[in-house]
């Protein structure tokens, strides 16, 4: 009798260690898994990150933005509060702050969003955005390369383009991203991109350095911002100066930012 009791305390003894060993592990890859998401996105615990907001640019108001727009913001946000840091949110035309003091989501292209305009005049000068005026064409020009938005049709499922861009100023800075798409839902798209490929943006781009990839949205009006896929990494030819007219002074490089 005493065997066998002392068989089902051993018994009980390796299973509780046996249950406290693998929750150790666990909590101590949820804390490196954490870690590293808060070392890629600049966001270590109790730091503050900027969202900064662009306009709805078919809508009256200049304040007004795409509820596609909302959704992704609301993606960015639960993003930041799991790494532990604090959101600040201001509007594109009211944000008067510059890169590597705080970790920054700047959502939306150029037409939409003025901070992105700058971001992309300065650090990604060879990237261009345009837009065909009375239609829903546009397309996204880096250097030689033309990404170019295709309606959906009979026999195409169309689809439109964003750029996805992690701009570090070095120094230990904390980086930018640049969410910046051809249409709200395509913004959407990138930011979801983004959170869900985090892992492997990570093995391909490391934890620190920039980098500038073509996203491409297949059939938004029927899958919504689900179904994407990167298309170019176009980090080398985005950073290129861009072409200056005869005459014209040359733009100014980034400068080093002090420890």
């Amino acid at each position: 009798m005493a065997d066998i009791v002392l068989n089902i305390v051993l018994g009980l003894l390796t299973s509780a260690i046996g249950a406290a060993a693998g929750w150790l592990v666990q909590r101590l890859r949820r804390r490196r898994r954490l870690a590293r998401m808060q070392e890629f996105f600049g966001m270590p615990g109790g730091s503050d990150c900027l969202l900064v907001v662009n306009r709805h640019v078919s809508s009256a108001h200049g304040h007004s933005v795409h509820r596609d727009d909302v959704s992704a913001l609301m993606e960015l946000a639960v993003l930041v509060n799991s790494c532990g840091a604090r959101p600040e949110i201001l509007a594109h035309d009211q944000t008067r702050q510059g890169l590597g003091d705080k970790a920054e989501f700047c959502l939306g292209g150029p037409a939409s969003n003025e901070r992105a305009a700058a971001h992309l005049g300065w650090r990604l000068p060879s990237v261009q955005f345009s837009y065909d005026p009375g239609t829903s064409s546009g397309a996204i020009q880096v250097g030689e390369q033309e990404f170019r938005q295709e309606p959906t049709a009979e026999h195409s499922p169309g689809w439109t383009y964003a750029l996805l861009a992690r701009l570090d100023p070095g120094n230990g800075g904390r980086p930018t991203f640049l969410i910046a798409g051809l249409t709200a839902i395509s913004n959407h798209a990138a930011v979801r991109y983004l959170i869900g490929r985090q892992g492997e943006l990570m093995r391909r781009h490391g934890s620190h350095g920039s980098f500038a990839l073509i996203l491409r949205v297949i059939n938004p009006g029927r899958y919504g911002p689900d179904v994407v896929e990167r298309v170019a990494d176009v980090s080398e030819a985005a950073i290129a100066p861009a072409a200056a007219p005869v005459g014209a002074l040359p733009a100014p490089s980034a400068p080093a930012r002090t420890p």
